[in-house]
């Protein structure tokens, strides 16, 4: 496989990655707990759907330079099926309630600040350049969703049972992050991709050493799976993908073209 068309499917593992999670904060407009917390995380949606933007148009570029034709922006994200989605399942995953919706944000924020980081010593200075604007929003995020998770953790009995339960429930999705595809390896090697290998230790310190003062117990390594051969970067994908996908790709396949 040539090397654009590696970082083609690496471009949209990051792009999927923020649109699908930018899709589900959405999901919560107008039923956060607080108006202002409903704006907030209105806000962080809105962050990375921008830099779903950054991925998706570079992505496109890179398209054009082996296939001939390149698909913009619309196309990628409201033009493909779930198959052809190469994000991580974790992101993927219903909002369930607060505690369910912040865990998840708090298992990803301290994984993408970590890889944004790296990214933005990536030998692509495009990768770089996307990477460095959108690492400055990951950190504000990152110490967004450390907030909550304490707060709720170390909250009333009720707070803290759920906050545990998501914690729990959602472990088992983190392993991924940790486990690189084809692309990932061989544009790593190239200096282009993170070494997503070597994020596990300091995102397992940074986890613990929040749960810890939330009051939360660290689950154990034995239900954090790595997914290698299938899972979210490889297009397999869950049901609650598919369902989402209908809503949110409605409009563009019922009138293509559609333009606001």
């Amino acid at each position: 496989m040539s090397r654009d068309r590696l970082l083609f499917d690496y471009l949209l593992h990051l792009g999927d990655n923020a649109l699908v999670l930018s899709q589900r904060l959405g999901e919560w407009v107008g039923h956060g707990p607080v108006l202002e917390e409903d704006i907030a995380l209105t806000n962080v949606g809105l962050d990375l759907l921008g830099q779903a933007r950054l991925w998706y148009a570079y992505a496109g570029e890179v398209e054009a330079r082996f296939a001939g034709v390149g698909r913009g922006e619309d196309a990628l994200a409201f033009l493909r099926d779930s198959g052809e989605f190469r994000n991580l399942l974790l992101v993927e995953r219903a909002n369930g309630n607060y505690a369910d919706t912040m865990a998840r944000q708090f298992y990803f924020d301290q994984w993408h600040r970590r890889l944004l980081a790296e990214l933005t010593h990536s030998t692509d200075a495009r990768v770089a350049e996307i990477a460095s604007k959108a690492l400055k929003e990951a950190i504000y995020h990152a110490e967004r969703s450390v907030d909550w998770v304490i707060r709720l953790g170390d909250g009333t009995n009720e707070s803290h049972g759920k906050m545990q339960a998501a914690i729990d429930d959602l472990w088992m999705y983190t392993g991924e992050m940790f486990a690189p595809d084809e692309a990932e390896a061989a544009l790593a090697k190239a200096g282009i991709a993170c070494d997503v290998t070597k994020l596990a230790a300091p995102w397992r310190e940074a986890v613990s050493t929040v749960l810890t003062e939330a009051t939360l117990a660290v689950p154990p390594d034995a239900w954090m799976q790595g997914v290698r051969q299938s899972g979210g970067k490889r297009g397999v994908h869950s049901e609650e993908l598919g369902r989402m996908l209908a809503i949110m790709q409605v409009l563009q396949r019922s009138y293509p073209g559609a333009q606001w």
